[in-house]
C-alpha cells in the first residue's frame, strides 16, 4: 500500500511516500480502507519530537480518517466488511496513523459513519469536534443558559466549539475573532461576534455578559489570562487546550478569591469512553447537518509534506479551513 511516514522525528521535508506493507489487524482491531484524512496540528509535533509519544519507525502520519471496513479481526462484532466508519485518535501511543491507504483500527476507537454524512465534509471535523465536546463536557462542564466566550472562533476547534455549546448544549456563546470570520462565527450559532482587534473589546464582553462570562476557551493559543480573569464570573472555568510555548503571568489571588478554574487537557490523553461520548454527539450532529467544518483544501496523499507545511506556515493569505488528504 501507500502511506505517508517518516523513519525519524524531522520536518515537513522528511515525510517520504511509498510503499509499506499492508498491516494486519489483530482480533480486536479491524482494517480500513481509507478514503479521506485530516491534518492536525499535534500531527506536525508528533513528527517534529516536540510531542513525545510511543511510536515505532517507520511511523505512518495522521490522526483522524474516514474510511470503509476491508476486514474486520476475529473478535470484532458489528463492522462487516463495507461499512463506512471513522476514528480521530490514530498516529499516538503506539498506534500508526491514517495517511495512507490502509489503517489499522483499534475497534473501540472505531465509530459508524451516519448515513448520507460525505467522508471528507466528515473527517474535516472529527478532530475539532472530539476536542470541543471534551473542553466543554468533560471540563468545563457546560450547563444550559450559560455564558462561553470563544476565542479563536473561527478556527478549527473554536468553530467546533460554538457549534457544540451553542446547539448540543443550549449556551449563549460569545465569539472572537477576525473581523472577516465573522459571518462563519454567527453560522455556527454564536450569539454576538466580536472582532479581536476591537479597542474597547473588554468593555464588549463586559456590557454582553454583565456578571462576566461561565467559561472561556482561548482557541488560539494566546492566553492573556490577566486580561481574562475580570471577564469572568465566579466560578469561571478557563480551558486550556493550545498554544503549547504559550507563557503568561497567573494572578492567583484574582482566581481563587472568585472561584475561578483552569482546565488543562488534549485530546491525545483522553480515554476511549471519553473519545467514545464525543462521537455519539458527533455522529448526531453531524446526522442532523448541524455540525460543519471549512475545507481549506484537498491534497492527494503524494503532497503530505505539503499538507504539513499548510499548517506549519500558517494562514499566510491562504482561505481558512483544514486540509484534507485523498489517499
Amino acid at each position: 500500500m501507500t502511506a505517508a511516514y517518516v523513519t525519524g522525528f524531522g520536518t515537513a521535508a522528511d515525510i517520504r511516500v511509498g510503499s509499506l506493507p499492508v498491516p494486519e489487524p489483530g482480533p480486536a482491531d479491524v482494517l480500513v480502507r481509507v478514503r479521506a484524512a485530516a491534518v492536525n496540528h499535534v500531527d506536525t509535533f508528533v513528527r517534529s519530537g516536540a510531542y513525545r509519544t510511543a511510536l515505532t519507525f517507520p511511523f505512518v502520519l495522521g490522526r483522524d480518517l474516514v474510511g470503509t471496513v476491508a476486514r474486520p479481526g476475529s473478535a470484532v462484532a458489528g463492522f462487516p466488511p463495507g461499512t463506512p466508519v471513522w476514528c480521530n485518535s490514530l498516529g499516538h501511543d503506539g498506534r500508526q496513523g491514517s495517511f495512507s491507504e490502509y489503517a489499522v483500527v483499534p475497534a473501540d476507537r472505531l465509530y459508524p459513519l451516519p448515513a448520507g454524512v460525505d467522508p471528507v465534509a466528515a473527517v474535516a471535523v472529527l478532530h475539532t469536534a472530539a476536542t470541543a465536546h471534551i473542553g466543554l463536557f468533560r471540563e468545563a462542564g457546560v450547563a444550559p443558559g450559560e455564558t462561553v466566550l470563544v476565542a479563536g472562533a473561527g478556527g478549527g476547534v473554536g468553530s467546533a466549539a460554538v457549534q457544540l455549546a451553542a446547539g448540543a448544549l443550549e449556551a449563549r456563546v460569545i465569539a472572537v475573532d477576525r473581523a472577516e470570520n465573522a459571518p462563519w462565527c454567527r453560522a455556527c450559532g454564536a450569539a454576538a461576534v466580536l472582532d479581536r482587534s476591537a479597542p474597547e473589546l473588554d468593555r464588549a464582553v463586559a456590557d454582553l455578559a454583565p456578571s462576566g462570562v461561565d467559561v472561556y476557551w482561548d482557541c488560539s493559543g494566546h492566553h492573556d489570562i490577566e486580561r481574562t480573569l475580570p471577564m469572568l464570573a465566579r466560578g469561571g472555568r478557563v480551558v486550556l487546550s493550545a498554544g503549547l510555548s504559550a507563557r503568561t503571568v497567573l494572578p492567583v489571588g484574582a482566581c481563587y478569591t472568585r472561584d475561578v478554574s483552569l482546565r488543562g487537557f488534549a485530546i491525545s490523553n483522553a480515554s476511549v469512553a471519553d473519545l467514545a461520548a464525543a462521537a455519539e454527539v458527533i455522529n448526531r450532529e453531524l446526522a442532523g447537518g448541524r455540525l460543519r467544518g471549512r475545507i481549506r483544501a484537498r491534497l492527494p496523499l503524494a503532497e503530505a509534506a505539503r499538507a504539513h507545511r499548510m499548517l506549519e506556515e500558517g494562514g499566510q493569505g491562504g482561505p481558512p479551513g483544514r486540509v484534507v488528504v485523498l489517499p
